[in-house]
């Protein structure tokens, strides 16, 4: 009895060897050539942001180290903005009740992302305390940036042998 169910496994296993041999020979996947071709967007957009610093609030010993912490973060404050164009904003939200009252309400955003190829188009003060600074981002520019890593592609041409 052992031995019939042995035999019975055995030829289970040869008839699904069998047949995944038969399935596999009849594809196409060793006798092909495919082309790939770059794929380029028809239109590039310019991106611009602007952002802004207090003077007074940054950390510093006198007005010059003041005002280049402010160039610095309204720079970063740019920069920030033009990820959230790029990326969009993460939203976080929580609220609590109480007695069918609302007693706590949060509300949190983050943005997270590279930017790479964005110029400083102009830094100047705004008022007597706020530094403003204005980039811009040449999206043709991101993608040649972009063509120079991944190399995106899509099927020029297939050949059959």
């Amino acid at each position: 009895m052992i031995f019939l169910q042995m035999s019975t496994q055995v030829l289970r296993s040869l008839a699904v060897v069998v047949a995944v041999l038969i399935a596999t020979g009849c594809t196409s996947m060793f006798d092909k050539h495919v082309e790939w071709e770059t794929v380029e967007p028809t239109e590039y957009p310019v991106l611009t942001a602007v952002g802004y610093a207090p003077i007074g609030s940054q950390m510093g010993v006198n007005d010059a180290e003041k005002n280049i912490m402010a160039m610095k973060a309204s720079k970063l404050d740019a920069y920030r903005e033009l990820a959230e164009q790029v990326y969009g904003q993460r939203i976080n939200g929580k609220q609590s009740l109480a007695n069918m009252v609302i007693n706590n309400a949060q509300l949190q955003a983050s943005v997270e992302g590279v930017i790479r190829g964005a110029k400083v188009v102009k830094a100047y003060p705004v008022g007597d305390d706020t530094y403003a600074t204005e980039l811009q981002l040449d999206m043709q520019q991101v993608y040649n940036i972009y063509l120079s890593t991944a190399r995106p592609q899509r099927v020029k041409n297939v050949r059959y042998y």
